[in-house]
């Protein structure tokens, strides 16, 4: 059992020379702190802050994207009692303008200042990405309070340590997807060490575990998961950069068994990037017998991906039990069910009809339309969990219903509260639906109707917002005529995004429609759209609701299958032009056929509107930065989508002239 009541308490007890925190920033590139010495670097780091004017009770938003700076700025915040908000650094306006919105809330509590702590060349972006005059304000605001990386030197001088006490708030997790109106989650330190509890006793760690995480600090599974609770539970752990992940997955295992780590983490799209990259490049002879468990968390789970990820690298040794499907979300400080240690997966192929909401489970035989769920283990201590009816009232076991969450690591304060979490008794709404069966739980879908991409969240309205933006589309997008979902598909294992148009012209006057739909999302969220779908009429409750859940079932049963089908085709693009003379042309069309095997396209087409996703377009602009060292930004890749055009602006780069 945990005995600390704070983080600081867990840390300034743990501070010493046995355990570490190694940074994996590269192949050749990592660096390895103890915990005596991230103590002593977070009391430095605290100086300087309390000298720019922050108090105990501030808010610092980090909008870092270096894993030891944000390591070193959470800790000495949590010694000096301020609140970190961690924002995670995006590529687009979209995701910039997020850290605008957050502010805007934070500034609007009229209770405590609100600082920025990032460096000089994102707080230029920032600048670049305030379109009107309001986000121009908040801007020069943002800037006047903004502490930058690139000025802090000397940490050699401690900070005074504040008074922090459990009630006290240790950080605020926003919603990653939403970035109209984020929702902030507020942790307080009572409930952090309640859940590390919980989970250090669920999951069985002890100090001689070793963990290694590629997911974002600015997650709640990579900040409290693989950070904090190895720091409390005291355990050393490896943080890999997430782009590091992203652009090299098979370093992830190869990693892993070089460092012996034992406890490795991933929402569903990783594994599945993972093994992608090992089809095509196999893997080089590594160990991974000593492996105790492996989290699957944070997006809906693959039964598929689960047993071929497993299967695949049992070869290397890797236990087949150590596939650990668990459940979690912020507001419950991270976890919420854990299966037990060692046990096999528990799945259930239940009838899709039957796991509507009220309704009981029923078992599918072989030949009925069916919906595999994973079992996500019993709940851990600290933690309760009710199914209950939309009023709130309790519902028995094996029905389907909302599934509420109360216990010491439950929060109590959502910024951005619509009025919809909270229920009388201390229980929050997660927005999930699921049953209890046998003790265990099942996760059946999300009644907010989140869609979960990339271990992101992003909900229809925005995206369906953003395309009213098109030009030349305003009417035929306008709103309610563009309805976004999301389906999970045990073909293709990853949530699909789905937009269904209305539209009654003719499928080549759709196809441009769709095609400009497609380059919209991608540019402005970063997502692969799926499919576009041309629809008559779109289904609507009595009440004028959109039915989503509909249109998704639809697509299942096959129903739009010919549309589809319709809509393909169209002439085969030349993938490979043999007789291309083009040494840069050639270079690039390579790493873009590696990093899109499944994507037919030729050397004038938009890798955008093929829907080349984020984690595509990083892989891309990764293997082009190993060639051409320092000469394109991932952003290069959006304003010069063709291989033609990307080939064009590395030729007119100065330094390549030079270089060449």
């Amino acid at each position: 059992m945990i005995q600390f009541q704070t983080l600081v308490a867990a840390l300034e007890h743990n501070r010493s020379d046995d355990r570490f925190v190694g940074f994996i920033n590269g192949q050749d590139q990592e660096k390895v702190i103890t915990f005596n010495e991230l103590y002593e670097r977070a009391l430095g780091l605290l100086n300087i802050l309390q000298e720019k004017g922050v108090s105990q009770g501030d808010y610092l938003i980090l909008n870092l994207n270096d894993n030891e700076q944000m390591v070193d700025v959470f800790w000495a915040c949590q010694l000096g009692g301020i609140i970190p908000v961690p924002l995670a650094i995006g590529i687009s306006d979209q995701h910039r303008q997020k850290v605008f919105n957050v502010y805007k809330q934070l500034t609007s509590k009229e209770l405590n200042k609100a600082y920025l702590y990032t460096d000089r060349k994102t707080l230029h972006k920032l600048q670049t990405s305030a379109t009107d005059q309001s986000e121009n304000t908040l801007w020069q605001s943002l800037s006047a309070n903004a502490i930058l990386t690139d000025d802090v030197v000397d940490v050699s001088h401690p900070g005074q340590i504040a008074n922090v006490q459990p009630e006290d708030i240790s950080f605020i997790q926003f919603s990653s997807g939403s970035t109209g109106s984020p929702k902030g989650v507020v942790l307080k330190h009572r409930n952090l060490l309640a859940n590390i509890d919980g989970i250090q006793q669920a999951a069985q760690f002890t100090t001689n575990d070793i963990s290694l995480s590629w997911m974002p600090l600015t997650h709640d599974m990579g900040l409290i998961g693989f950070h904090l609770n190895p720091v409390v539970c005291n355990y050393s752990h490896y943080i890999m950069r997430t782009d590091l992940f992203v652009r090299r997955p098979l370093y992830w295992m190869t990693a892993a068994s070089d460092k012996k780590a034992n406890v490795l983490c991933s929402p569903n799209f990783g594994y599945k990037h993972f093994l992608n990259a090992y089809h095509r490049k196999g893997l080089e002879d590594i160990d991974l017998s000593h492996m105790r468990l492996i989290f699957n968390g944070a997006e809906p789970i693959s039964v598929n991906l689960c047993e071929q990820f497993t299967n695949e690298l049992a070869q290397y040794g890797l236990p087949k039990n150590s596939m650990f499907p668990v459940y979690g979300l912020a507001e419950a400080s991270l976890a919420v069910s854990f299966p037990e240690v060692g046990a096999d997966l528990e799945v259930l192929n239940v009838i899709r009809e039957s796991i509507a909401i009220l309704s009981s489970p029923t078992l599918a035989s072989e030949t009925e339309a069916a919906s595999t769920l994973v079992g996500v283990g019993q709940i851990i201590p600290h933690c309760n969990v009710r199914i209950s009816d939309e009023s709130g009232k309790e519902l028995p076991d094996n029905t389907v219903g909302h599934i509420h969450i109360g216990g010491k690591n439950v929060t109590e304060e959502i910024i951005g509260d619509d009025g919809t979490i909270f229920f009388d008794g201390g229980w929050v709404n997660t927005g999930d639906l699921g049953f209890v069966s046998n003790k265990g739980l099942f996760i059946t879908g999300r009644y907010k109707e989140i869609l979960f991409v990339n271990g992101q969240n992003f909900y229809p309205h925005d995206i369906e917002n953003s395309l009213q933006n098109i030009e030349g589309l305003e009417q035929a997008l306008e709103l309610g005529k563009a309805v976004v979902t999301g389906v999970t598909s045990n073909i293709n294992d990853l949530e699909q995004v789905l937009i269904f148009v209305l539209h009654k012209g003719t499928v080549d006057e759709f196809k441009t429609i769709a095609t400009k739909i497609r380059t919209n999302v991608n540019e402005q969220f970063g997502i692969e759209v799926h499919h576009v779908i041309p629809i008559r009429k779109i289904p609507k409750t009595t009440s004028g609701k959109i039915q989503r859940s509909a249109l998704a079932d639809a697509y299942l049963d096959g129903d739009y299958k010919d549309i589809l089908q319709e809509l393909s085709h169209q002439p085969i693009a030349d993938t490979i032009e043999e007789d291309n003379q083009d040494e840069i042309v050639n270079a690039i069309q390579k790493i873009c056929l590696e990093a899109l095997p499944d994507k037919t396209f030729s050397v004038n087409d938009s890798l955008l509107e093929l829907g080349a996703s984020s984690l595509s377009l990083v892989e891309i602009h990764s293997g082009l930065d190993e060639l051409y060292p320092g000469q394109i930004e991932i952003t290069d890749l959006v304003d010069h989508p063709t291989i033609t055009d990307l080939a064009a602006f590395i030729k007119s780069k100065e330094s390549f002239a030079v270089s060449s």
